[in-house]
């Protein structure tokens, strides 16, 4: 089945991992196998090879590059020109990809309209690029709302304003403000170009205002469930209620902390957990029963999101393994129609109601 995944960060994968992407996944890992600067070396799952092998024909694709004050606990670049510079670096990979065949960016209607068609009239998916949809991981390095108009030119097409901690936007995961004027006026701009708010990363309280400030289309690219493992990193029952009211989709991590309780990262594995892929379908249970319907929840892996294998499902060896959610929510009673929308229609139906 054609799968849509709503967020992988493939440009810090191969502009800050050094990781061809092109190459197959077992090439990637024997080059990194004497490395040790990064817990995940040696331990990728994603490639093109990969997300083809996996019908995984279209994603949103992120630029990341967080801002860090000098007393900040947390990675990130020392500037805010610096962090613009890393995405400056990410979107020429991209472009790179797509003069090379290897991807195709996706920015309105009828370009998402082409690339389903050419994905479902190919008599082999081998070959053909990967669409993908431009997002930002946390909204750093805008120095200025200028930087976001010129994003947008280049075919940006969502922002999430907060990553972890405190941002020059918003505050992200541990940690909690209000939206600060700056925040406020990022949304504005964001509405006036009609952009995609992504609601992943937003603490508590920058959501609940950006939720009465923000009037465009809002997604969440890649969140779970909070009553199912308790942490300011997930959604509360009543934000995702809230998230239904405005006809957004959630997307479904695969972080295996944030896939199980009592996981605790750097320690815990998925072999002494029993992590496995249908723990996802808990949530996706949870939020389709606050819903009724299984219109709201898509897949958005974070896969290779600063960890590999060591911190993802013990049955997930690629990307290409997402295909197995098929048969997890059919054993659990979800009609064909139902797992369609969620494998990738109801992003694209998402995309429909937002790109007019």
């Amino acid at each position: 089945m054609f799968l849509f995944d709503a967020h992988l960060d493939l440009s810090m994968n191969a502009v800050e991992w050094n990781r061809d992407l092109t190459q197959d996944l077992h090439t990637i890992r024997d080059r990194e196998k004497n490395l040790t600067d990064k817990p995940d070396r040696g331990l990728g799952v994603v490639s093109f090879p990969e997300m083809r092998k996996g019908n995984i024909g279209m994603c949103v694709a992120t630029q990341i590059a967080r801002f860090v004050k000098p007393d900040s606990k947390i990675p990130g670049w020392n500037s805010q020109a610096q962090a613009w510079a890393m995405t400056q670096a990410q979107i020429a990979w991209y472009k790179a990809m797509e003069d090379a065949g290897e991807m195709i960016q996706i920015n309105d209607l009828p370009g998402l309209r082409k690339h389903l068609a050419l994905w479902e009239n190919a008599e082999s998916t081998e070959n053909l690029p990967i669409g993908y949809i431009l997002s930002l991981e946390g909204a750093d390095s805008f120095i200025t709302l200028k930087n976001l108009e010129i994003a947008y030119g280049y075919g940006l097409r969502a922002v999430g304003p907060a990553h972890y901690g405190p941002g020059v936007y918003a505050y992200g995961t541990d940690s909690d403000q209000p939206l600060s004027q700056k925040g406020k006026d990022l949304l504005a701009e964001m509405d006036r170009l009609k952009m995609i708010l992504d609601a992943t990363h937003l603490c508590d309280s920058a959501f609940w205002d950006a939720m009465e400030i923000y009037q465009g289309p809002v997604w969440a690219s890649h969140n779970l469930v909070r009553e199912i493992v308790p942490h300011n990193r997930q959604f509360s029952d009543d934000m995702i209620k809230e998230l239904l009211n405005r006809k957004a989709v959630i997307g479904m991590a695969f972080d295996a902390w944030m896939m199980i309780p009592g996981w605790e990262r750097g320690k815990s594995t998925p072999q002494s957990t029993g992590l496995k892929i249908e723990h996802v379908a808990q949530h996706i249970d949870h939020i389709c029963q606050i819903a009724g319907n299984a219109l709201h929840v898509g897949i958005g892996s974070d896969l290779d999101g600063a960890y590999g294998k060591e911190q993802s499902p013990g049955d997930l060896d690629s990307i290409a393994d997402l295909q197995s959610i098929t048969g997890i929510l059919k054993n659990r009673g979800y009609s064909d129609q139902d797992i369609e929308q969620i494998m990738w229609k109801n992003w694209v139906d998402f995309l429909e109601r937002s790109w007019v």
